[in-house]
């Protein structure tokens, strides 16, 4: 028996006590957590849009929250997971949940899954889906924005019914939960949307299974290219809709070769329920100037060049590439790689092997783990003819002031922690060098830890 955690306890208590409260960290179903909304009377009465998709979920979220925000509404934005601090997961109007209010919504979620007439087992993402929606929920909040976590139909967050559903990028990820294509994918995410209401699809080639299902239920269907869809140069780009233009908009403080896509999502959602939230152009161009979404393509100030990124499958490498290659000429990329047990890392260093010059192979920890070694047998069967080169004692020359050895075109190098690769490398990296650290969000949460932790030891 674990102890049960009470108002006064810690964050880090309660987030241990509910790793540890259900037989399996991922259930799917919403039986459970309907019940426990129901004992919490808990229906959201503020305007709910719910995204769902591969990849662009938090970037197209982020957008939709920076907008609204600059457009004078209160907004509470849920996603997951996060980087550094669980508070992330929850924001109001930018701003990060206090651990003290999350702690109450946890304790009052506590009460109603312990209540009569039996307990209800809900796992870590579901408890806290219903804790921070249930915070929200006592905000008089205009709008809510919702990031599925895993799917769509049978996701925790969709026993909430949006008011307007997203669907950005569809493609393989999860397959042992969501399908092994992406029409069974596709399906599974399509399960957000509501008879009658706006469903936005941004995938540019959506499987038929999102077309048809939301045919079937009623849904007023929104689709890339048809409904709505972007223009630009290099200045400026412009968003066209069923009835309503935006030109002159800048472009997304976000960076990547797909935001265009996402940023047109999100007016696109926008422009579904202007009857209701009306947004004024200048709030659409405050809002993509001043949108902040860390981890995605994010690119560190600073000697070498640092850029995140938390993509993990081959589609979100696809769009890496891209966006690396805009970025201009770098001598030598380095970068620090790690990535789960049941990701596709092959069709990752497939997509990225002819834009990376040096591997620094790190280990993801976890019953979903993937060692370093095992990681470079990949990288080796993919890349070729890499060498091994000790990178360690370049960086002890230089921090020296000595001579660093000659490193060969290609290499890989395997480390026992993020944080061993992260200081080794930007010491033997040169000033013109770019490093990439990408592969998963415990990666680059561990890079930025390790940032913050030499800033702190250089002051």
């Amino acid at each position: 028996m674990h102890s049960i955690p009470t108002e006064n306890s810690s964050l880090g208590e309660w987030l241990s006590y509910l790793e540890a409260i259900h037989s399996k960290p991922i259930d799917m179903g919403l039986e459970r957590v309907h019940e426990v909304r129901q004992r919490l009377n808990l229906n959201p009465s503020c305007l709910v849009f719910t995204v769902a998709g591969t990849n662009g979920k938090g970037s197209t979220c982020a957008m939709l929250e920076s907008i609204l925000v600059q457009a004078g509404y209160k907004v509470g934005l849920y996603t997951s997971p996060h980087l550094l601090r669980f508070t992330e997961r929850a924001r109001i109007n930018g701003q990060e949940i206090a651990e003290a209010d999350l702690v109450k919504a946890f304790a009052r979620v506590e009460q109603a899954r312990n209540a009569a007439p039996s307990v209800i087992s809900l796992t870590y993402f579901e408890f806290t889906t219903l804790a921070i929606v249930l915070h929200f929920a006592g905000l008089e909040l205009d709008a809510m924005v919702l990031e599925i976590g895993l799917g769509g139909r049978l996701d925790a967050v969709n026993v909430f019914d949006p008011d307007c559903a997203i669907c950005t990028s569809v493609d393989l990820d999860h397959q042992a939960f969501l399908g092994n294509d992406r029409e069974s994918i596709g399906r599974e995410k399509a399960g957000v949307f509501r008879p009658g209401k706006p469903a936005v699809v941004s995938d540019p080639s959506p499987p038929a299974s999102v077309i048809k299902h939301a045919n079937d239920i009623g849904a007023d269907l929104w689709l890339f290219g048809r409904d709505f869809n972007y223009s630009g140069d290099k200045q400026q780009w412009a968003y066209g809709g069923r009835g309503m233009r935006r030109a002159a908009l800048a472009y997304p403080a976000l960076r990547g070769a797909n935001q265009l896509l996402n940023a047109s999502a999100a007016i696109a959602a926008l422009e579904t329920v202007r009857d209701r939230l009306p947004v004024p152009a200048q709030a659409i161009r405050q809002g993509l100037l001043l949108v902040e979404w860390p981890g995605r393509f994010q690119v560190l100030a600073g000697q070498p060049t640092i850029v995140l990124d938390v993509g993990h499958n081959p589609h979100a490498a696809a769009h890496l590439r891209e966006s690396l290659d805009n970025m201009g000429f770098f001598p030598f990329t380095h970068c620090i790689f790690g990535m789960l047990a049941d990701k596709d890392a092959v069709g990752v260093v497939r997509a990225l092997k002819d834009r990376i010059d040096h591997w620094h192979l790190v280990p993801t920890e976890g019953d979903r783990g993937r060692s370093a070694d095992q990681l470079r047998s990949v990288v080796e069967q993919e890349v070729g003819s890499a060498e091994a080169f000790d990178w360690e004692a370049n960086a002890q020359a230089l921090k020296k002031g000595g001579i660093a050895r000659q490193a060969p075109e290609k290499s890989v190098q395997t480390y026992a922690s993020v944080d061993e690769a992260y200081r080794t490398v930007t010491q033997a990296a040169a000033a013109s060098d770019r490093i990439l650290v990408f592969g998963s969000f415990v990666i680059v949460g561990q890079a930025l830890l390790v940032r913050e932790a030499l800033k702190k030891s250089n002051h």
